[in-house]
């Protein structure tokens, strides 16, 4: 009995040590897993991590660019964060003649930062509990402005959490003046490119340094050459020591979006039939950019933040399906159900609602994705809408239709139409009879797509005109998209099935229901972009039968990658120069007896999409890493989370360092971090 006894024990505390290692908590609750940490590592308190009545952790990361994490890393503003978050804002500041993505960026001095038009990072100010005002009638329009109106550059919104059972407010400070420090190569920053995305072990320097500027009274303000950098609240430190197996870590960032509750019937959608439709026409898409890019520099540097975007998402989904069915995330969610009806017969009407609710929109959320991943792709569109927009005015559209074609070609569009509009005739199942009936009478879509872009004048800016274009044959093919396919699918413009309304409204009662069930099980609200903590520790894990992954990679891997005859894999000579001669400065450690530089590791944290930059801290909270990906059965943890497999990746601190002096020239930066 004793014995019994004590394996049940044992038991217990494995599986709540694993339990409390999940989760994307809320920074202003974080007291509630203090104890936890503290007992994984942590050495701080619950208002060091966040706190508004004195300087913080919160205070030094940001929203970065709507969908990226980034962290202040010094008293001037100085900012890091993905080389793939910055992507978009490099690209657009390169050109043939400057290109920054191949050949990098370094500023010598603050003179020499370029500015990011459109790019914004937000601070947040403070997080409140409103479920309670909104509940006696407050309305969110009436908090946010009266957020808003606190302060300069307040902007404010207010998210539901555990779908709609609680609601909370978050106060930003929005910074619009952002600009370019550094930026490695694109060999370095995207090393490996689609090939090691969502792969470990992982070589890829993915940072950029960007600084925050702010007005003589260091608030927010617009572009000026008068601003200057912002002085933050707190900036982190960092620690250049290193990690080994088993250190406490910590991520506090912008998760973007996890399903934690969602039933079985959302399962059987994302594995079987969303995600697999998906990767095949993304699949279309990248072969024909891909090919394009192989035979242009102008080609592949236009289409290169769009092949990445399309690709990262691809990727993933092609992990997420492998995860689940690997996991048996739907058998499992199947069980949950079961238990859940047997034991609260009087609450399982609540399944039965989810379920038909399900079975009424699926088809219309699929139509929505197709839509999104087929007719939508199609650009040349966007001048005729443009000129369609009636909220802008002539200089904006000629502006807005200068920066479209910068980045479009004309033949590429032409063979991604042909498989885009074949796509939609053939699996959408919405009638859009005149779009069909206009696509016939032309002889099917080939001929129709080649008919389209040879007689348009909008395939080239010289025939973007303010005046005379309503008879381009592009604006009947706009028109009948935007009447028969948009204005139809515009309903379920949800970022899953599960938020669509008619579902949604079943998953307050039901997750309220599952709180009250479930004692033992660790509830957080499932990611939405706002800002939280995750734990957890460096650990690698068992890839498959008899492969243990190590969880710490070195610069030799690079070089045993490296090939000059292949984009991705083909490095800067300055860093064959410098590995060649062992110039690490004090950057070089040893490792199995030999003197080497350390790249990325991975950990045990819950991350997602949005916590690509996020601070990776240590039990002081010092700065070791920049998260940047995870390994790809990982990526269904959005749907299900398991800490034997689950891995994120990090950029290990040390070698952003490194690239920043050895390969970019620019120690000066060290002068103003805390190192």
């Amino acid at each position: 009995m004793k014995r019994s006894l004590l394996i049940v024990a044992l038991l217990f505390a494995t599986t709540f040590s694993a339990v409390a290692d999940k989760g994307m908590w809320l920074p202003s609750l974080i007291s509630s897993r203090i104890k936890d940490m503290k007992s994984k590592g942590f050495k701080l308190s619950a208002e060091d991590i966040y706190s508004i009545n004195k300087a913080s952790l919160k205070d030094a990361v940001v929203l970065f660019d709507g969908g990226c994490t980034g962290e202040i890393v010094s008293n001037r503003g100085l900012l890091l964060t993905n080389h793939h978050c910055g992507y978009d804002a490099i690209q657009a500041l390169s050109s043939v003649e400057h290109d920054y993505l191949t050949d990098g960026f370094w500023a010598m001095s603050n003179d020499e930062e370029l500015y990011c038009p459109g790019l914004k990072v937000h601070i947040l100010v403070r997080m409140e509990d409103v479920t309670a005002r909104l509940a006696a009638g407050e309305t969110k329009a009436d908090i946010i402005a009266k957020a808003e109106s606190e302060g300069v550059g307040f902007h404010a919104t207010v998210e539901s959490m555990y779908y709609g059972n609680e609601a909370y407010l978050f106060i930003y400070r929005e910074f619009q003046d952002v600009r370019l420090v550094g930026t490695p190569p694109s060999a370095i920053g995207k090393f490996g490119s689609d090939n090691d995305n969502w792969i470990w072990p992982r070589h890829t320097g993915d940072f950029s340094v960007f600084r925050i500027y702010a007005n003589a009274n260091n608030e927010p303000a617009e572009y000026s050459a008068d601003n200057r950098p912002y002085t933050p609240a707190r900036h982190f430190k960092i620690s250049t020591k290193g990690v080994k197996e088993g250190d406490f870590t910590m991520i506090y960032g912008f998760p973007g979006n996890t399903q934690e509750y969602i039933t079985s019937d959302a399962v059987a959608y994302v594995a079987k039939v969303s995600d697999p439709a998906k990767i095949d026409l993304r699949t279309q898409r990248l072969n024909i950019i891909g090919a394009a890019q192989a035979t242009s520099p102008q080609i592949r540097l236009q289409y290169a933040a769009k092949h990445a975007n399309i690709a990262n998402a691809w990727k993933k989904w092609q992990g997420e399906v492998l995860g689940i069915n690997r996991l048996g995330t739907f058998e499992k969610k199947l069980d949950y159900e079961r238990r859940f009806r047997e034991e609260n017969p009087d609450k399982a009407y609540i399944l039965d609602s989810l379920e038909a609710a399900y079975g009424v929109n699926i088809e219309h959320y699929f139509n929505y994705e197709l839509y999104n991943e087929t007719l939508r792709g199609i650009e040349l569109q966007q001048p005729v809408k443009l000129l369609l927009n009636a909220k802008l005015d002539d200089e904006s559209r000629q502006a807005a239709a200068e920066l479209f074609y910068k980045d479009f070609n004309k033949e590429v569009d032409r063979e991604l139409a042909h498989v885009l509009l074949d796509a939609f005739i053939k699996y959408s199942t919405l009638p859009a009879k005149e779009l069909r009936a206009l696509v016939e009478r032309h002889g099917g879509v080939e001929t129709y797509v080649d008919w389209l872009y040879d007689n348009s004048r909008f395939t080239s800016l010289d025939g973007f005109t303010l005046s005379g274009w309503e008879e381009d044959p592009l604006v009947e093919f706009v028109g009948l998209v935007q009447n028969e396919v948009e204005s139809n699918v515009r309903g379920y413009a949800y970022r899953n099935l599960s938020n669509i309304p008619d579902i949604e409204r079943w998953y307050r009662p039901y997750v309220k229901a599952l709180m009250e069930w479930d004692k033992q099980r660790a509830f957080f609200p499932d990611a939405n972009l706002t800002l939280r903590v995750a734990y957890g520790k460096v650990a690698g894990y068992e890839y498959a039968d008899g492969e243990y992954h190590l969880p710490q990679t070195t610069i030799e891997g690079i070089m045993e990658k490296d090939n000059p005859e292949i984009y991705d894999y083909n490095i800067p000579q300055r860093l064959r120069d410098v590995y060649a001669a062992k110039d690490y400065g004090r950057w070089g450690i040893t490792m199995n007896g030999k003197v080497t530089v350390p790249v990325c590791f991975i950990a045990t944290n819950h991350t997602t999409g949005g916590n690509s930059g996020s601070p990776v801290l240590n039990g002081r909270g010092e700065l070791i890493g920049i998260n940047f990906d995870r390994t790809w059965l990982s990526t269904m943890s959005d749907i299900e989370f398991d800490e034997t497999l689950c891995r994120n990746i990090i950029c290990d601190i040390r070698y952003v360092l490194f690239v920043i002096d050895k390969v970019g020239g620019a120690s000066w930066l060290f002068e103003e971090m805390s190192l």
